[in-house]
């Protein structure tokens, strides 16, 4: 008892951390292996790995309500269930990176796609596509944007960024997140 939870409570979050990851790596496999499976199984599956998603942020509802200690990182993890959901985020990667609060890693992710699309390795509509969810991620991290960065997220950005946008910039409490997701996640199932 010496330890007045500390250690039950980091045991927890490094327990919520592991699921998170796991859900993630599950839409990474999926995404990765998607040429291999019919257009059927590979719906079926996503569907049901977002369905394991919305159980696990039901989850994190539950303990924000009734365990303050966890609120600063379990809104992290929110934040990175509600953009796997609504698909603000396409790249598994980003959304892992960005729960775990990594922006060193991002930033070399960045370089990495660059660099991939000097090559023409990424397409460009890739290109875009990822390098606004790490833009994104980063200035939600509180990394400081390069002017060019500022203005690629500005010129580049869409409805599902902003969503995400507006919601992250509004979230005083963990239950206003959750309103929006539930609301995004009942106008996904419709």
């Amino acid at each position: 008892m010496a330890s007045r939870g500390k250690s039950e409570t980091e045991k927890l979050k490094q327990n919520l951390e592991e699921q998170l990851d796991r859900l993630v790596q599950q839409l990474q496999d999926l995404e990765e292996c998607r040429e291999d499976l019919d257009e059927d199984e590979y719906e079926e599956t996503k569907n049901e790995t977002l369905e394991q998603l919305k159980e696990f942020s039901k989850t994190l509802e539950h303990m924000v309500q009734g365990d303050m200690t966890l609120v600063d990182e379990l809104n992290s993890m929110q934040l990175a269930i509600r953009a796997a959901i609504s698909e603000a985020f396409k790249t598994p990667e980003v959304i892992r990176m960005f729960a775990k609060k990594q922006p060193g890693q991002l930033r070399q992710r960045l370089a990495e796609m660059e660099r991939d699309a000097k090559v023409g390795k990424l397409p460009p509509d890739v290109y875009t596509q990822q390098k606004m969810e790490v833009l994104m991620a980063l200035r939600k991290l509180g990394d400081q944007l390069k002017p060019e960065e500022a203005n690629f997220l500005t010129t580049n950005s869409n409805a599902a960024l902003s969503q995400f946008e507006k919601v992250s910039e509004d979230m005083g409490a963990g239950d206003k997140l959750l309103q929006v997701a539930g609301s995004q996640v009942a106008a996904a199932e419709k």
